[in-house]
C-alpha cells in the first residue's frame, strides 16, 4: 500500500506561477513510476505529466508542455509539479498516483495508487 498526500494547490492570478508536492509513504518510493492527473468538473480526469521510476523518462500533456515541469525527490520520497505561466484552463483539482511499473504511465487505468486532490484555481 502507498499512501499519497498533494499539498501545494491555491489560487493564483493568470499568468502566475505554483508548486505541488505529492509526499508518498508505505513503500519503496523508487518502485514506483509517478503521475499528476488534474480534473475540471464535468471534465474526465486527464494525465498532465508522469515520470518514470528512474526519473529518466517524462511525459507531459501538449496543453502543459513548455510551461509544467514534473520532478522527483527520492530522499524525501516526494514528486513535485512546478506549473508556470498559468491559464484559466488549468483550474482543476490535481492528483497525485503511483504505479507499480518500469514504464511510464500515461492513462489514469495505469495507475495503483492516488491521492485526495488539491484545488488549484486560476483567476483571469
Amino acid at each position: 500500500q502507498v499512501q499519497l498526500v498533494e499539498s501545494g494547490g491555491g489560487l493564483v492570478q493568470a499568468g502566475g506561477s505554483l508548486s505541488l508536492t505529492c509526499s508518498t509513504s508505505g513503500r519503496t518510493f523508487s518502485n514506483y513510476a509517478m503521475g499528476w492527473f488534474r480534473q475540471a468538473p464535468g471534465r474526465e480526469r486527464d494525465i498532465v505529466a508522469a515520470i518514470s521510476r528512474s526519473g529518466l523518462s517524462t511525459h507531459y500533456a501538449d496543453s502543459v508542455k513548455g510551461r509544467f515541469t514534473i520532478s522527483r525527490g527520492y530522499a524525501k520520497n516526494t514528486v513535485y509539479l512546478q506549473m508556470n505561466s498559468l491559464k484559466p484552463d488549468d483550474t482543476a483539482v490535481y492528483y497525485c498516483a503511483a504505479a507499480a511499473t518500469s514504464a511510464t504511465p500515461t492513462t489514469r487505468s495505469g495507475y495503483d495508487y492516488w491521492g485526495q486532490g488539491t484545488q488549484v484555481t486560476v483567476s483571469s
